[in-house]
Formats: structure tokens, sequence, C-alpha cells
């Protein structure tokens, strides 16, 4: 390995600035691929060895065509996606090029709903009843077992883009045909209402060794599709949800074929008081996330997830960082003017204020969980009485 390694980082989206930044402190060499819309966004450019880009909605071919003539004369030892989107081109990319990291099958555990599902039942992992939408018998006999509502979900989207409840078997066939050679695509699963949790975690060589346990407030999937104020706050850490999903996620992990990375995994805590395990992600999680669980924990998730690829390339060992025992938790929401004025909001706890066109947004930290737990839930009742507005659900990702 040379003394200066090079990375490639892709993303269709503007993110990873502290991953890119930390890797450039670490020795390495950065290269990042982006699409041609985002040639003008805020990057690093002052640590980049290159900044190129490409059309977007190229085919994984065209992709593949680019990336293997730039490597004609760059040598590259690290393939990074920094968004979701990006994560099975460049699983591809690994494999075409014979570059260490996930290939397309341990990809699939974190990107296809169905493949996570089957990975986390083999292991005893509580889930909701699922099953896929190939067999129509087996559908049919599936949706005469399992009470309704169900929900159908695309495989392979994040959050709920694309998510439909449905409460008749006559919706579901109606839905399919409309589909058509689509179907195949999405999982149908049981709707389990409760509270959802997440968790945040790093990994390294094949163990969990950093965890923060979040709650949110309203379910993500009904801020999205219902509109509404979005809030999450790390849990106490004493806190028997905090205890169960750390205990979970630790088995869950390593079991979807995770060596090492960070990860963003959810869970619902169903009517009966189990933990349902919803879905699990090889990324840094959205929504600012990253800087709530950096409030709380010291911890930020972009930086340790650079660390953990260079140790990794350069053979040597990954040493979590010590946490922080704070609290933190933030209020977010779709505002009606472009530069939203949180400036009514003067607590001391305050330490965000997140700028985002079209947003409002606050972080808090505090020594005390249950502090935090006030500031948020007060926050979420009058940010939806002074900024929040609606949209419609969109059809693809936008960040």
């Amino acid at each position: 390995m040379t003394a200066d390694p090079r990375i490639l980082c892709i993303t269709s989206y503007e993110k990873g600035q502290p991953f890119m930044r930390e890797c450039a402190a670490l020795g390495c060499r950065v290269i990042l691929l982006t699409v041609e819309k985002l040639c003008d966004a805020d990057w690093p450019r002052d640590i980049l060895e290159e900044l190129i880009t490409m059309p977007e909605g190229l085919t994984q071919e065209q992709i593949t065509n680019t990336v293997t003539w730039l490597g004609r004369t760059r040598k590259f030892d690290r393939i990074v996606a920094l968004d979701e989107f990006d994560m099975e081109v460049a699983a591809h990319l690994r494999e075409h090029m014979r570059i260490p990291g996930m290939g397309r099958t341990a990809i699939a555990h974190f990107r296809d709903k169905l493949a996570m599902r089957y990975a986390a039942r083999a292991v005893g992992i509580v889930e909701p009843e699922f099953t896929r939408v190939l067999f129509h018998d087996e559908v049919r006999e599936w949706m005469d077992r399992v009470p309704d509502p169900w929900v159908l979900k695309p495989r392979a989207e994040a959050s709920a883009i694309g998510i439909r409840k449905m409460h008749t078997a006559e919706q579901v066939w109606q839905t399919l045909e409309e589909l058509g050679d689509r179907q195949s695509h999405f999982v149908l699963e049981q709707f389990v209402p409760g509270d959802i949790f997440h968790v945040d975690g790093i990994v390294s060589e094949a163990e969990v060794v950093f965890a923060a346990v979040s709650g949110y407030g309203k379910p993500p999937m009904q801020v999205m599709h219902e509109g509404g104020v979005f809030t999450t706050r790390v849990l106490d850490r004493g806190s028997a949800e905090t205890r169960a999903l750390t205990a979970i996620n630790a088995e869950l992990i390593p079991a979807l074929g995770m060596v090492r990375g960070v990860t963003h995994a959810e869970y619902i805590r169903g009517a009966d008081g189990r933990y349902y395990f919803l879905e699990a992600a090889a990324r840094v999680g959205g929504a600012f996330i990253a800087d709530v669980v950096e409030f709380a924990t010291g911890a930020n998730l972009w930086r340790e997830w650079a660390r953990i690829e260079v140790a990794s390339l350069r053979g040597l060992a990954y040493y979590p960082p010590e946490q922080k025992r704070l609290y933190a938790g933030s209020v977010l929401c779709l505002a009606k003017t472009a530069e939203p004025d949180t400036s009514m909001f003067t607590e001391p706890e305050i330490v965000l204020r997140l700028k985002k066109h079209h947003h409002a947004g606050l972080i808090v930290q505090s020594d005390h969980a249950a502090r935090v737990k006030e500031l948020v839930d007060g926050y979420a009742q009058r940010f939806a009485e002074a900024y929040l507005a609606t949209a419609p659900v969109p059809e693809k990702p936008t960040a």
C-alpha cells in the first residue's frame, strides 16, 4: 500500500464533506465523482485531488465505463458511496475492479428490504410478517393469514418513498396489476403501529463498537405522507429501550453482513411490547441525525467512517471514540418561507439552527434526557403553528 492511497467518493447528492476532509487529513488523496448539477455545490475543493462530474441518469454500464476510464491513469484503493442511492453502483464497481469492500450480495442486505428481511429472520430477529411479491398463490395465502392493514414497500427505496398502506386484498391486487412487471420489486408486510426508534452505529471487524439509540416523535412515514414536524432525540442511556435496542442491533448488523462502516437501523415497538426490525442502511442517517448524535456523544459519524476506511486499507486497527454522556434532539419541518426566522426560540440549550432552504430546524443539547424531551416536544407544537408547510410525497429522493 502506498503512503498516500486514493479514495474515490461517489455521490448523487450534496453530502459527505466531513468524510472527505477526514480522509484527506489522514493522508489520502480524494477524488469526488458527482453529477453535473452539483458541480458548484459546497464541496471541500481545497482538499480534493479532483472533482469530476457526470450527467444525471447514466446507466450502471455507463458509470462503469466512466470510472474504469478514470482508472487507466488513477489507481483507486477504495470506492465509497456517500449516499444511499449510489451504493449498488459502488458495490458493482468494487467487484468489477476487484477493489476491497462490500459487493453486490452484501450491500443488498442494506438496500433490498426483502433481502434484509430474510437475513434477519435467519437469526431470529423479530420483524413484521412479510411476503415476497412473486408467486400469487403465496401472496393470497399470506393475506388470508395475516390481518390487515398491510404496507406495500419498494424493495430498494429509502425513507418512506413509495410506501402504500392497504386494508383489503382488492386494493393489493389492483395495485399489483398497475405495477405490472415492477411488482416483484416490492415487498408486502404487515403494518405494525407503535413507537419508532433508530440506532446509529459504527461497525469494526463485524462488531458494533458504537451505538446511539434515539426515538422519533411522529413516525417518519406519517410525517412524509401526512405532513408534520419531524423530531428525534437520543434516549436515556439507562432506559429499557436503550438496553434492548443496543442488544438487538448488536446481533442484527453482523448478521446482515456488515464488516466495517456505519449503519442506521430502524425498529418499532409494537403493542405487544416487542421490538420489530424495520430496515437498516449502510450509511450515515439523514435529516441531521448525524448532528444530533455528535452533540450527544461527541462522535462525528462521517469522520469515524473515514477513519475506519483508512485504517482498513492500511491494515491498522480502528478504535472508536470515547463517548460524551450528553443528550441531544432535533426539530425539523418544511417551512412556508424560504429562510424561516427561528430567533423567537431563545433557550440556552439550543446549539444549532439548521440552515436548509424552505426548512425550519433546531438542535438542542443538555446533560439530561428529560430536558431534551421537554424542549423537543414543546418546539414541535410551536413549529407546527409558526412554520409548517406541506408538500406531496416525492416519487424520487430529494436529498
